[in-house]
C-alpha cells in the first residue's frame, strides 16, 4: 500500500517512514524543504515538497499525485511551543497555529480526497496531542492545544461524513516522545510511539472511526 506523511523529514515523521519503509509499504513523505530531507530520501522514501501553512503549496502536491491511490495519509506536519499564559498570546501567533495544526490537515485531506478513494484503506489518521484533550486542560499552550483540538474535530466530523463510503478516521496522541518538539528528556523514542501507532491504525475498526486514542491504544477523553 502507499501511506502519505506530511512533516516526514525529522522526529515522528521520519520514524514513520522508516518503519513503513521496512514493512515494505510505499511512503511518500513531504518536507517544506526537500533538498535538507536527506534522512528521509535515504530510508527510501519519496520525497515530496509541501508546506501545509500554504494553500498554492498544497495545489501543487495534488497536482504532482495526479490519480495515484494513497490507502493512508498521516497529519504529522505540526507546530508546538508558543505562548504558556493569557497575557502573552498573539494574533499572529494563533493564527500560525492554526494554519498549520488545523487548517493544513483539512485542505491536504481535501486536495486528497480523489487519491484517497482510489486507495483501498481509505485511511485518515490526525497526529494529534494528550495536550488537546479539553478534558485534561489545565493552563497553557494556548495556540497549541486549541489547534490540536480544533485538528480532533475535523477528523472525527470527516469520520461521521464518511463512513458510508468505508473510511476510517482517527486521531493519534503520540506521548511525550524524544524528538526536537518533544525535548531530549521525553521519556519515549520515536520508534517505539510510532509501532505502538501503526498497530492503533492497523487494528482500527469502523466502530473505531471518529476516535482519539494514544499510542497503545486507549481510548483518550475528548
Amino acid at each position: 500500500g502507499t501511506w502519505l506523511v506530511t512533516g516526514a523529514n525529522r522526529g515522528i515523521g521520519l520514524a514513520f517512514a522508516r518503519e513503513l519503509l521496512a514493512r515494505g509499504q510505499n511512503v511518500v513523505g513531504t518536507a517544506r524543504k526537500p533538498e535538507e530531507a536527506n534522512d528521509l530520501r535515504a530510508a527510501g522514501a519519496r520525497v515530496e515538497r509541501l508546506d501545509v501553512a500554504d494553500a498554492s503549496s498544497i495545489a501543487r502536491l495534488a497536482a504532482a499525485l495526479r490519480d495515484e491511490p494513497i490507502d493512508v495519509l498521516i497529519h504529522n506536519a505540526g507546530r508546538g511551543g508558543g505562548a504558556n499564559a493569557a497575557a502573552e498570546i498573539t494574533a499572529k501567533e494563533i493564527e500560525a497555529f492554526f494554519r498549520v495544526n488545523a487548517r493544513g490537515p483539512m485542505l491536504v485531506t481535501r486536495a486528497l480526497l480523489a487519491n484517497l478513494e482510489k486507495g483501498r484503506r481509505r485511511t485518515v489518521i490526525g497526529i494529534t496531542s494528550g495536550l488537546a484533550s479539553i478534558t485534561h486542560s489545565n493552563g497553557g499552550w494556548y495556540g497549541y492545544r486549541a489547534s490540536k483540538a480544533a485538528l480532533n474535530m475535523f477528523v472525527r466530523t470527516l469520520a461521521g461524513e464518511l463512513a458510508d463510503r468505508r473510511y476510517l478516521c482517527a486521531v493519534l496522541s503520540p506521548g511525550w516522545v524524544r524528538t526536537e518538539m518533544g525535548g531530549a528528556g521525553a521519556p519515549l523514542s520515536p520508534e517505539k510511539s510510532v509501532r505502538g501507532m501503526l498497530d492503533v491504525i492497523d487494528r482500527l475498526t469502523p466502530q473505531e472511526s471518529g476516535g482519539f486514542f494514544d499510542y497503545r491504544g486507549k481510548e483518550q477523553p475528548w
